[in-house]
């Protein structure tokens, strides 16, 4: 579509044209006749139409009207309607009085390309004129060219002989010339082998060069049309109905499918059953039973083996795609604008939904200055769905901003998160977890409950996007006292006491969190009510009487019990090892915490619903006594900690007492390791391996073995661009993804490369600052990346990088056996010099400390070192003189 001319641009070009046609002389052959001074005859009337016009009468510039179509009848009728409704607006305004005069019933509009009368429309104002324009008389040039062709006879050209110009030579150069005589071949067979059958015979494919032929299978475009139009022919006809009975309607059954059982007699049973036929037929194929039931012990034989051959899969071209795709992206204009995403996780049982943190983009000082200001913006935890990425589903309010949050394992509905202010929060989604399900209220389950509104009465809040209040919130005063910066839920299978030892969880349900900031320390947090002595009955009497009523605002009460008054159960100090002070965690990692990483939004929604069946809801959970719980021995209490400074220590939870004053005190970590040259954003275990650890922190990314106390095992340094985050890959053990901060994602794959990425790729132009994987399906595995820009980009994981190669597993674990073995052997060699070196330099200082030796000592040793030395040469002489080997004038002299 050409592209539309607004108002004032039509003005400037009109007004530059007038200034071109003042210098333009009028022209005689103009169909008008003759010309005022101005060069506009009296019945033309150059004018200017708006857009807006233009599209009223269907007169557009290049669409309507072109070059060679450049006329419009316009109805007298509704040029008049125009004035009347525009007034002096319309563009027909000052040629009202000659458009009432006009008359006829259609003037004529021309649009003027070259603005001959300095516009680019005029309008024809006599009948007269109007035939000129119409039918412009023709001009005399033409006719005299008209008239020099007809003149013209057309003569049949008469062959002349060829005259060579050297153009013969070059042809001659340019043709193939045989340089050699053609070589013959003659094949012949003998006669008697002609019509003899033909012999077939196995042979080793690998032992000839075309032994094997290989036939792939590709698409063919040819058969694979795509039905782009399709033309069909409807006739309508009377309704008709057709139907068929098998049976009468007087007994409602159908006859063929009717059957009744036949049985033997009591006789016959007895005599088959002592029949010779059968015990001969029982004892022929027992044998082959037996080997068809042991077979079945022993192999699968549901297994597929034609699939397992193959380890890749095949593609066209023979090249495997192995780059991460662009699936999805979310933001928000509203609440994602100038923020950041500082913590992503996919809702555990409803799959297609996530849900982010968003922060503002402000340094410390900056937070300080605009204090104020952050107070209007409420700080949320917006949740996506892909059938909408346009719109949160949900969002929840926080006191601050929220650095950490993770969904219950036991209860997805229940959400606890960690905030900028040092506050621990707690929410409860279950009002919301069928809008989750089914989307934003214009699709899904919901629209069935509006299909009655009244056109006119529809609730305006119904598409907006609810905001939650949270349920609970720590008090500050008993809260960390910097940014908490990481949040775990502690397995449902045990819980920990207010000295750190694991006890045995009767209820089978998540109800402890772990908590970490730069503040020093560890916290540990009980989500349940606790446990207070009885009261009499008057006073819970008055106190019923004084309780609120249930969901103010909205808010469940399910940890009411907790708000404003929530304190944690242990706090775990990390104390140096060589220096006083204390270390600044930032992320943690404890050996059971990652049972419930693996992804499968459907397995995990039906493991859930039958778990979730007799269960209590926390409202009524309370704290048992620590007396009548089983203390557990084969749960592990040691944790590694990154650090602020880079530092990662290995620590154990448990409190031990002091032997004087009986007081509980937090132990020295018993190893720290300087590795990383930044902040440690990462601490995280792989799926497949329990005792291994990925860190990432600065320039640095480390592997860890829990137990191995030397070291890494697997050290990556000086990278050209800081590592912001890092994940193991949920489907290979030997694959992990590590983020920039110049917004690539480094794809680690073990398999291939161990001392570089097998691949970069770029997501955003900012720093990387979360990645989260997701397993959808069996053939659907997703990567969900955020920036500092507030984006979240939703990646496709390829197969190459989610299927696992055959026995992927115990190769990986082998490499980091071997690398284990070659970090202990090195450990030794460096103890060894070490220790070589000790006793050189005691060497060396023993003899320094040797009192001097006297001269006349020291000639008293030269001389007899030099009679030992005449001894022996007189020696040497006197066997060689024995042997015969001394020359006769040696043998004189002797």
């Amino acid at each position: 579509m050409a592209p539309k001319r607004s108002k004032g641009a039509a003005s400037r070009a009109s007004s530059k044209a007038s200034e071109k046609s003042k210098d333009r002389t009028t022209d005689s052959s103009s169909p008008f006749g003759s010309v005022e001074d101005s060069g506009v005859p009296k019945d033309i009337f150059p004018m200017v139409i708006t857009t807006a016009t233009q599209e009223l009468f269907e007169c557009r510039i290049d669409e309507d009207l072109t070059k060679d179509n450049p006329f419009k009848c316009l109805k007298k009728d509704d040029i008049l309607q125009d004035m009347r409704m525009r007034a002096a607006v319309s563009d027909f305004h000052p040629v009202k009085q000659m458009v009432l005069d006009y008359p006829a019933e259609e003037i004529l509009l021309v649009f003027d390309r070259d603005f001959t009368y300095g516009q680019s429309f005029y309008l024809v104002l006599t009948e007269e004129a109007k035939e000129r324009t119409l039918n412009p008389p023709q001009a005399v040039e033409e006719q005299a060219v008209q008239d020099e062709s007809d003149s013209i006879i057309c003569k049949t050209p008469e062959p002349i002989s060829w005259v060579s110009l050297g153009s013969d030579l070059e042809i001659d150069e340019e043709s193939v010339v045989d340089t050699r005589a053609r070589l013959k071949l003659k094949i012949s067979r003998v006669r008697r082998e002609f019509g003899a059958p033909v012999v077939f015979s196995d042979r080793n494919a690998s032992e000839t060069p075309d032994g094997y032929m290989e036939c792939m299978p590709y698409q063919d475009k040819n058969f694979s049309i795509q039905l782009l139009e399709r033309s069909t022919g409807i006739q309508a006809v009377p309704n008709r109905k057709s139907s068929t009975t098998q049976t009468i309607w007087k007994y409602p059954r159908n006859m063929y499918t009717q059957y009744q059982a036949r049985e033997f007699t009591a006789e016959d049973k007895e005599n088959c059953m002592n029949s010779e036929n059968l015990k001969n037929f029982v004892n022929l194929v027992a044998s082959r039973i037996e080997i068809a039931l042991q077979q079945n012990e022993i192999m699968d034989v549901f297994f597929d083996d034609w699939r397992a051959l193959s380890e890749e899969e095949v593609v066209f071209g023979g090249k495997t795609e192995t780059h991460l795709k662009e699936y999805q992206s979310f933001t928000d204009l509203k609440f994602s604008k100038d923020k950041t995403i500082s913590s992503i996780n996919w809702h555990p049982t409803i799959s297609g939904v996530i849900a982010v943190a968003v922060t503002e983009r402000l340094s410390f000082e900056e937070r300080i200055n605009d204090s104020t200001k952050l107070l209007l913006n409420p700080s949320l935890i917006l949740f996506w769905n892909f059938s909408d990425p346009l719109n949160p589903q949900l969002m929840l309010e926080c006191p601050d901003d929220v650095f950490s949050f993770e969904f219950c394992p036991s209860d997805p509905n229940v959400i606890v998160g960690g905030c900028m202010n040092g506050q621990v929060v707690l929410w409860d989604i279950s009002a919301y977890a069928e809008r989750l399900q089914g989307g934003r209220a214009g699709g899904g389950s919901s629209t069935s409950a509006n299909t009655n509104t009244i056109p006119g009465f529809e609730d305006k809040h119904e598409n907006e996007t609810p905001v939650m209040r949270y349920c609970a919130v720590s008090g500050i005063e008993n809260s960390h006292k910097a940014p908490v910066t990481d949040v775990q839920w502690l397995p449902e299978h045990f819980e920990v006491s207010r000295t750190g030892v694991p006890l045995e969880n009767k209820n089978l349900m998540c109800v402890q969190i772990i908590t970490c900031g730069p503040d020093c320390c560890v916290m540990f947090w009980d989500i349940r009510a606790p446990r207070v002595a009885a009261q009499p009955v008057i006073d819970k009497q008055q106190k019923v009487e004084q309780t609120p009523l249930e969901n103010p605002n909205g808010v469940p009460n399910t940890f009411s019990h907790l708000d404003l008054s929530w304190n944690p159960l242990i706090r775990v100090n990390l104390p140096k090892i060589d220096s006083s002070g204390e270390y600044s965690p930032l992320k943690f990692s404890f050996r059971d915490a990652n049972e419930n990483q693996l992804g499968g939004g459907a397995d995990k929604s039906h493991h859930n619903a039958e778990n979730s069946e007799g269960r209590a809801g926390y409202a009524q959970l309370r704290v048992p006594s620590a007396k009548q719980l089983k203390v557990l021995e084969d749960v592990s209490t040691r944790i590694f900690v990154g650090m602020e400074d880079g530092e990662l220590i290995y620590t154990d939870w448990k409190m031990e007492k002091d032997s004087d004053s009986g007081r509980l005190f937090s132990a020295k970590p018993s190893r720290c390791f300087f590795v990383h040259d930044g902040p440690v954003n990462t601490v995280r275990r792989s799926p497949f391996f329990k005792d291994i650890i990925l860190t990432v922190g600065g320039w640095t990314l480390a592997i860890w073995k829990e137990g191995v106390m030397h070291g890494p095992i697997m050290l990556v340094s000086c990278a050209a661009k800081r590592g912001t985050v890092g994940h193991w890959s949920l489907s290979r053990p030997g694959v992990f993804f590590i983020g920039k901060e110049d917004g690539n994602v480094d794809v680690w794959d073990l398999m291939e490369k161990t001392h570089e990425p097998s691949q970069t790729q770029n997501i955003s132009t900012t720093s990387v600052t979360c990645i989260k994987p997701w397993i959808v399906s069996s053939k659907q595995h997703l990567l969900a990346v955020s920036d500092n820009f507030g984006t979240l980009h939703i990646l496709e994981i390829p197969w190459a990088l989610r299927s696992p190669v055959s026995k992927e597993k115990l190769i990986v674990g082998r490499y980091f056996e071997k690398e284990v073995e070659k970090l202990i052997y090195f450990e030794k060699q460096a103890e060894m010099r070490v220790k070589e070196k000790k006793e050189m330099d005691a060497e060396e200082l023993r003899k320094k400390m040797e009192p001097a030796v006297p001269e006349r000592v020291v000639e008293q040793i030269e001389e007899k070192s030099l009679k030992e030395y005449q001894d022996y040469l007189g020696l040497e002489k006197v066997m060689l003189k024995d042997m015969g080997l001394l020359p006769k004038e040696d043998s004189t002299e002797i």
